[in-house]
């Protein structure tokens, strides 16, 4: 008999969750803000089980963190395997297998026909960091080009970067300096309050125009960074040009473009890596998340000739561990043996047609939008004024999770529908059937 989800027999957060919610607050730092007390015992494939025995369809998989979900039987066993034979052995300092393997792999993976080098760190904080300072070494240059809304760390190389919420850096000054923000190209909310495609990408010449030849000296830029799909921001997909326009006038100026690819890499939006959507070869690309299925990893990935800096410039202690190496070339195989790709594609395209539908039902849901499984459902107080429903989009999510879906937000008003990409048609139906339950009583409300 086939397990139907989701099970909810206590309703959550259960007793054993609350007890557990007083002890994380006395010994734990609460720097964090959590989505909803949700207290994982254990996680196979696409369903978590809290402490009290709730299971439930997991829509944000683990931070967009397990592309091959929880507990694969391939990736624990490779994780046994190297365990067995050592778990550490700094190869910044000294030599192992896996890690060349690792290394080779993703230059055959990672966009562009170019050679490449492949430097590891343990997060994708650190992989932008790495990215930050092969800029400043192999260009000799030190301003830096990045969007409003970013999110590329909280390191404070990376959160200098970022421009999310201001929270995350709030009391923190001085950042990085050299850092200059520029409006991200987000058609449903144009920062510059124009039309697609009548706005003939004005946001690429307010760039050249304005950035550049006003304040920012384009011979003193080392890289524009940039996420080809804003995540934390909002879910925000760039106009079909937007990159490729980009790409030109980078070069025009001899300006890197740094591609953070952090969630939505690894088969999320039905490609290796998203960017390929548009057709553009960036010079440095920033993985982490998914490599490993939630083994720290990152990697910062760099045509080989950039990656010209001396022996002793640039290095860690834990970076490309051999267990999280056995794992992420596991996960290279699971996602290519497994076809996931190709699921990204055709249980996205599923998810898209269902979510418009709604769209067309419920007038707050402003806009969906997404490649593969890396979806996004902006909710509005009014689709004429699109004014953002926060507390609404947080009672959805509230809802969604107490009802065995659990998904998060992002961006000002955005739902996010992020489930591993192994997710099929059987989990996919109850899952959208709450997701639509919660938006319909949230909507009448």
């Amino acid at each position: 008999m086939v397990e139907k989800y989701p099970k909810i027999v206590v309703t959550p957060p259960g007793p054993k969750t609350r007890a557990l919610l007083e002890k994380d607050e006395r010994f734990l730092s609460q720097s964090m803000v959590r989505f909803y007390p949700l207290a994982i015992e254990s996680g196979r494939d696409c369903i978590v089980r809290d402490i009290d025995g709730n299971e439930y369809i997991d829509f944000n998989s683990g931070l967009v963190c397990l592309n091959v979900g929880h507990s694969h039987p391939r990736v624990i066993e490779a994780i046994k395997k190297q365990a067995q034979k050592f778990t550490h052995y700094s190869w910044t300092d000294f030599y192992y297998q896996n890690i060349v393997d690792l290394g080779e792999q993703i230059c055959k993976i990672t966009p562009g026909t170019f050679e490449k080098k492949v430097f590891f760190g343990n997060s994708g904080a650190e992989a932008i960091e790495a990215g930050i300072k092969l800029a400043k070494w192999h260009t000799r240059k030190q301003l830096f080009l990045a969007y409003i809304n970013a999110f590329h760390g909280r390191t404070i190389g990376s959160v200098s970067l970022t421009a999310s919420k201001p929270v995350q850096r709030r009391h923190f000054f001085p950042m990085m300096p050299g850092v200059t923000h520029v409006p991200y190209p987000n058609c449903y909310r144009c920062p510059f309050k124009l039309t697609y495609p009548d706005c003939n990408y004005w946001c690429v010449d307010f760039i050249d125009e304005y950035v550049l030849q006003r304040y920012v000296p384009p011979e003193d830029t080392a890289a524009i960074f940039f996420e080809p799909i804003q995540g934390e921001g909002g879910y925000v997909l760039p106009p079909p040009e937007y990159f490729k326009r980009l790409k030109k006038l980078a070069d025009k100026n001899g300006i890197l473009l740094v591609d953070d690819e952090i969630q939505s890499g690894l088969g999320r939006t039905g490609k290796w890596f998203a960017i390929e959507h548009w057709g553009v070869e960036p010079e440095v690309v920033c993985i982490a998340k998914s490599i490993a299925a939630g083994i720290p990893l990152g990697a910062t990935v760099a045509k080989a000739e950039l990656m010209d800096w001396e022996g002793g410039s640039h290095a860690n202690t834990f970076g490309g561990n051999p267990v999280a190496c056995a794992v992420a070339l596991e996960v290279i195989n699971i996602i290519r043996d497994e076809h996931l790709l190709e699921n990204a594609t055709k249980q996205g395209t599923y998810v898209m047609k269902r979510l418009k539908e709604m769209q067309e039902k419920y007038g707050i849901i402003g806009d969906v939008r997404g490649k593969g499984l890396m979806i996004g459902i902006e909710m509005v107080k009014d689709p004429k004024t699109k004014a953002p429903a926060k507390e609404e989009a947080n009672e959805i999510m509230a809802k969604c999770w107490r009802r065995g879906v659990a998904l998060i937000t992002c961006g000002l008003s955005t739902i996010r529908i992020v489930p591993p990409l192994t997710i099929t048609r059987d989990l996919l139906d109850p899952a959208l059937e709450i997701i639509q339950g919660a938006i319909k009583e949230v909507a009448k409300s």
